[in-house]
């Protein structure tokens, strides 16, 4: 049984000091022999895990017979958003769990030949073939994954699409929220320049529910609206000293670091460089918000996880590359206080460890608290990464719009909201997850829309 291909990286003293891709993408020669480890199976169990549905086998044979644009064309008829995929999704829970040759070995590294398909695609500057438009218009409100995702369908439908973002730039959390040593932002900036060259229009710095509502929207004449707006209200522990200077939320931490570019040098954007850094809690975002810190200069940084490692939820890739750097994990510990001093600045974490008990309605065993366990850590810096919920902006703004009790936009198995011809998906109707599962839903909208608008 072959052995897989493991990515080149740059060395961890060298990377935790810098903001470039940590992941260096395979070499031609490199990409060919990883594809030969592919089956081929008939019954493609690997596609079963994709949430897009990407025709693996097909696009991987592709590469085998060196034809890196068709295999592109195979990937792109699926996915809007292949070189981001390649790099960010959790493929080991995903579409390899499935591969029939990681039963006694090692799965094929399908989203490194992703990687490595749409990277190919764009150092060789394939142009886009632009559908000509059937004039319908359908407005996305967010330019997240799952709003770039139904855009890209509906754009290659022939659809009139305008995607309106908050922000000034569009990506959503693709910007904002994930680290450019991990996502390069121009790698970003190609893939929505794909999507302008289908003919989709972004218009920036549009607050919807502020400048225009969804009902103003419709009185232009978009015959149907995605909400793809993402969860980008930051949850608290609502513990003592959540209030003190040098606690942050994770996204806005990461906000400043990657969208506003904190990292480089001349940076005028204010932000903490603390040298003793705690993140509290165990998803992705905590492990980019714990390595952002890294590299602005801490001299320790700590996450803190009040279950075991093996109940982490972040991807194992990025969790070994950064105990690489140097970052510690403190498992079965959980916060209960943030303590500062006179100046209101923080001082310290004072933390419990934990036990797991039986387990709650997530399936993960319910973490307790061990009696008389409390201790202190030495901290100047707390970062909060406990997840996000949807804004409520949208909800207060439009009518007939049904939420759930935690602010998620209520949709049917089609994406269809209670608002007559308003779709939603991704983090506005889930909370926080995955880039593909975003995606998955933006692609589901996209042919519900499709379907209803072609009657």
């Amino acid at each position: 049984m072959s052995k897989r291909l493991p990515m080149s990286l740059v060395d961890a003293k060298t990377r935790k000091h810098s903001f470039t891709e940590v992941a260096l993408g395979y070499t031609e020669e490199e990409a060919l022999a990883e594809a030969n480890r592919c089956l081929n199976c008939k019954n493609k169990p690997c596609v079963s895990g994709c949430p897009v549905r990407i025709d693996i086998p097909a696009f991987i044979a592709k590469i085998k017979a060196k034809d890196y644009e068709g295999a592109y064309q195979i990937i792109d008829h699926s996915s809007s958003l292949p070189a981001i995929c390649g790099r960010v999704c959790p493929q080991e829970t995903q579409c390899e769990k499935f591969c029939i040759q990681g039963i006694k070995g090692d799965a094929v590294a399908i989203g490194n030949l992703e990687r490595f398909v749409a990277d190919y695609h764009y150092q060789h500057q394939h142009k886009t073939i632009k559908t000509k438009h059937n004039n319908k218009k359908v407005a996305i409100i967010g330019s997240g994954p799952s709003g770039l995702t139904c855009a890209g369908d509906l754009a290659k439908a022939g659809f009139k699409v305008t995607i309106f973002e908050a922000l000034h730039i569009a990506g959503g959390v693709l910007v904002y929220g994930i680290p450019e040593f991990r996502l390069p932002k121009k790698i970003v900036e190609m893939e929505i320049n794909n999507l302008t060259d289908l003919g989709v229009t972004i218009e920036t710095n549009m607050i919807i529910g502020r400048i225009k509502t969804i009902d103003d929207l419709i009185s232009e004449g978009y015959q149907a609206i995605y909400v793809g707006t993402g969860a980008g209200l930051p949850n608290f522990m609502k513990i003592k000293g959540e209030n003190l200077n040098g606690v942050y939320a994770a996204n806005e931490f990461l906000t400043r670091v990657n969208l506003m570019k904190a990292y480089q040098k001349d940076s005028q954007t204010p932000i903490a460089h603390g040298k003793k850094v705690a993140v509290v809690g165990g998803g992705n975002v905590a492990v980019d918000a714990a390595r952002c810190a890294l590299r602005l200069g801490a001299e320790e940084v700590s996450i803190i996880y009040r279950r075991s490692r093996n109940e982490l939820p972040a991807r194992n890739e990025e969790v070994i590359h950064a105990e690489d750097e140097g970052i510690k994990f403190h498992f079965l510990t959980n916060p209960i206080e943030i303590l500062g001093n006179d100046d209101f600045i923080v001082t310290q974490l004072k933390c419990v460890e934990m036990e797991l008990g039986e387990p709650d309605e997530s399936g993960r065993r319910r973490p307790v608290v061990k009696a008389g366990s409390e201790f202190l850590l030495d901290v100047d810096t707390v970062i909060i990464a406990i997840g996000t919920s949807p804004n409520p902006l949208i909800k207060m703004t439009t009518d007939q719009l049904a939420t759930s009790s935690w602010g998620g936009i209520i949709v049917n198995e089609d994406g269809l909201t209670t608002k007559p011809m308003v779709y939603a998906g991704g983090d506005a109707v889930t909370g926080s997850a995955t880039v593909i599962k975003a995606m998955q839903a933006g692609k589901l909208a996209a042919k519900s829309i499709i379907a209803e608008l072609n009657k």
